[in-house]
């Protein structure tokens, strides 16, 4: 999952070295927390959330019915 969404993010950034991706189970689900360069935010988050809501739905589609869910969290 850490490597999808890099490969999501990295070529959205002006800074890809810059993007970390932390993944953790809480609750039977699996969280990714993404940092991003704090002038990289909104490009990660779009207009009004929309590229930040295609990641999740590109994420929670490659995990695939009956796996866990997948939370996207961007964090500051």
């Amino acid at each position: 999952m850490k490597k999808l969404i890099e490969t999501i993010v990295k070529p959205l950034v002006d800074h890809p070295d810059d993007v970390r991706i932390g993944v953790e189970e809480r609750q039977g689900r699996l969280v990714c927390s993404l940092s991003v360069h704090p002038e990289d935010m909104g490009k990660v988050i779009g207009k009004q959330g929309r590229v930040a809501s295609a990641i999740r739905t590109v994420v929670n589609s490659a995990e695939g019915a009956g796996r866990k869910r997948v939370r996207v969290d961007i964090m500051d």
